[in-house]
């Protein structure tokens, strides 16, 4: 099983690009804060996720401005061939505050 699910807010997204075969990337880098309960008990936790969109999600992500609260879900998968960190790739986003209306996308396919 690889699934995450992940809130946090938009820190920085990178301008959109494009690959080879034409399908739209986004990179941008999430951070969370939340309180999880570990060993019985309570513990802070923040992070700072690298994230990544492709196709349809990647454009959603590239309309969301750096302090945007999202709600993503997705795989974790290597950064590359050369790099094992791992490397969230978005897969549905709930905008959970602004212009977005609080909509849920999913990348068709």
């Amino acid at each position: 099983m690889n699934r995450v699910e992940l809130s946090g807010i938009l820190i920085e997204r990178k301008a959109l690009r494009f690959t080879p075969a034409g399908v739209p990337v986004t990179e941008c880098l999430i951070g969370h804060q939340s309180e999880q309960i570990e060993a019985g008990s309570p513990r802070r936790v923040e992070c700072e996720v690298q994230a990544i969109a492709l196709g349809p999600t990647a454009r959603w992500l590239q309309a969301a401005t750096p302090g945007a609260a999202l709600q993503l879900t997705g795989f974790l998968a290597a950064r590359s061939r050369n790099s094992k960190q791992p490397r969230l790739h978005v897969i549905t986003i709930e905008f959970v505050e602004g212009n977005q209306d609080g909509k849920v996308l999913q990348e068709e396919g």
